[in-house]
């Protein structure tokens, strides 16, 4: 069971981040206030539902929320800063978005950078914990999908249908054949070494 937050006097804003770990593409990130008895039977950490349940839940979310916001880093920015700073900026960008100004930042996972004067908790494995970090992972994780459905119709060879630009063993398999493409994040040293 979800917790549906963490301090009951306080707004909360739950955050999560997508696509850090990927090969390719954005990340992106999700800020989402959620009203403090949402419940939605479905509602769980995006990893442990399927594509179509994160689909179905997408919509209740953005209409239920009192306040959502959702921001992309670019792969040719992650090269730039770094993956780590550039999940830190999408998360701070979608705070930006929010209407209502959050009293507390519930942030996925153990480290953050401050932003302005918010206070914030990093909990680990916090979007299997409670209700508006489990949002935002659906939010951050179905709008990157849905780019890397949109940048799949250019470059069909690596399966970002399938892989959502994940170093999979089919994604490993099209970069050793056909190299990068301008998609790719240079610095994650993915290129298979000459043997």
């Amino acid at each position: 069971m979800l917790e549906n937050y963490f301090d009951e006097h306080l707004t909360e804003a739950g955050l999560d981040e997508a696509g850090r770990g990927c090969y390719a593409g954005p990340v992106y990130a999700a800020a989402v206030i959620l009203p403090k008895d949402f419940h939605h039977p479905l509602l769980n950490d995006s990893k442990k539902l399927s594509e179509k349940q994160r689909d179905q839940l997408r919509p209740v979310i953005e209409k239920e929320s009192i306040a959502f916001g959702v921001a992309a880093v670019s792969h040719d920015e992650i090269d730039l800063i770094n993956i780590l700073q550039a999940s830190y900026k999408a998360m701070h960008l979608s705070i930006d978005q929010l209407q209502i100004k959050p009293e507390l930042l519930l942030i996925d996972g153990n480290r953050f950078k401050p932003y302005r004067q918010i206070a914030h908790r990093c909990i680990i494995k916090g979007d299997g914990k409670y209700t508006s970090i489990a949002a935002a992972s659906i939010l951050a994780k179905t709008y990157r999908d849905e780019f890397m459905m949109k940048i799949h119709q250019q470059h069909p060879q690596y399966r970002w249908d399938k892989n959502k630009g994940y170093g999979t063993a089919d994604h490993r398999k099209a970069i050793a054949s056909f190299g990068i493409c301008d998609y790719h994040r240079k610095s994650f040293n993915i290129i298979p070494a000459q043997g």
